[in-house]
């Protein structure tokens, strides 16, 4: 498995956590990157305060036999404070972030500057052909399967992958429905180098959900999440009240300002940290329903499960 995407974080495997909010935090992301791939803390849901004490305990809980494995943090630029977020992941050294919704225009060089590895989400190869003029060390290209904030163009993963390898030269990292072994191999051969899991890490026991939402999405089926919200930003949610009401809304037309007044604040905080199935926003990837029946399990086993997962498929070829 090894790639570019392994040689430049430094790790063994190429798979990386995506830095979910109310998910990733100090535990997942050090799990992620104690078995062997690259962990992130999701900066979304968190406070500058909040953020520092994660990044401190997720450095003490990977500095394993002396031996400091990489983590990263992820940022989406669309936070009121990202430069204080900014300010605190250089002080503290942190050595790869992961940027997401907006340009990776401003912070690049800067984070470059502080001697930080720069990795930006895309959801189409115009963007990631863009993400290679602005400089990062590589592009995460996330398609329409995955949960959470979406792309408009509604790419899916295996139409994304190839079109974004043809517009950059740079390690690419596929995103977007990707739940086993099997199709981190089908996005090596789509020309990607190495995955970003969201769905299938934010369902394990070191993920800061809460149990009701994990073993809600583990009881998913196929055609059980749907993408909303169009009007504001593009984002995948699980089917419940909440999902419901957008719906209902948006079926008659309402305005964004309305659609702003039902989402309210914290509905994400309220359906995926404190577990209200009912008055919360619940956001998980379509991949959700290929775990069903799977039971709420610790990283390390997850990422065993991956590496093997991807050998047997990686031997099977030989078959034909």
């Amino acid at each position: 498995m090894k790639s570019r995407v392994t040689k430049l974080f430094g790790i063994e495997y190429p798979i990386i956590a995506g830095g979910m909010v109310w998910c990733s935090g100090w535990k997942l992301a050090s799990a992620v990157s104690n078995a062997g791939g690259l962990g992130l803390i999701g900066a979304g849901s968190m406070t500058p305060e909040v953020l520092r004490e994660h990044i401190v305990q997720c450095r003490e809980a990977i500095d394993v036999d002396s031996e400091r494995k990489p983590f990263g943090v992820n940022v989406p630029l669309m936070k009121p404070n990202v430069d204080e977020i900014m300010q605190i992941i250089a002080e503290e050294h942190v050595p790869v972030v992961f940027t997401s919704a907006g340009s990776p225009k401003k912070w690049t060089s800067w984070l470059h500057e502080h001697g930080i590895k720069v990795a930006h989400v895309v959801s189409s190869s115009i963007f990631a052909r863009k993400c290679e003029e602005a400089g990062v060390d590589a592009v995460v290209a996330e398609g329409f399967e995955a949960g959470g904030h979406n792309g408009k163009e509604e790419t899916t993963t295996m139409c994304l992958i190839p079109a974004a390898r043809k517009a950059t030269s740079l390690p690419l990292i596929a995103a977007g429905g990707i739940t086993s072994g099997e199709a981190i191999l089908a996005t090596q051969v789509l020309g990607a180098e190495g995955v970003q899991i969201g769905t299938l890490f934010a369902l394990t026991q070191e993920s800061g959900a809460h149990e009701a939402f994990k073993r809600r999405c583990l009881d998913l089926n196929e055609g059980d999440t749907k993408l909303l919200l169009r009007k504001l930003s593009p984002t995948r949610l699980v089917k419940g009240s909440f999902y419901d009401a957008i719906e209902e809304a948006e079926n008659r037309g309402a305005s964004s300002e309305e659609l702003l007044d039902i989402i309210g604040i914290g509905k994400t905080k309220v359906g995926i940290f404190d577990g209200d199935l009912e008055n919360g926003e619940l956001e998980i990837g379509q991949g959700a329903s290929l775990l069903k029946g799977n039971d709420i399990e610790p990283v390390g086993i997850v990422m065993q499960r991956l590496v093997l997962e991807y050998e047997q498929a990686l031997a099977s070829l030989g078959a034909y």
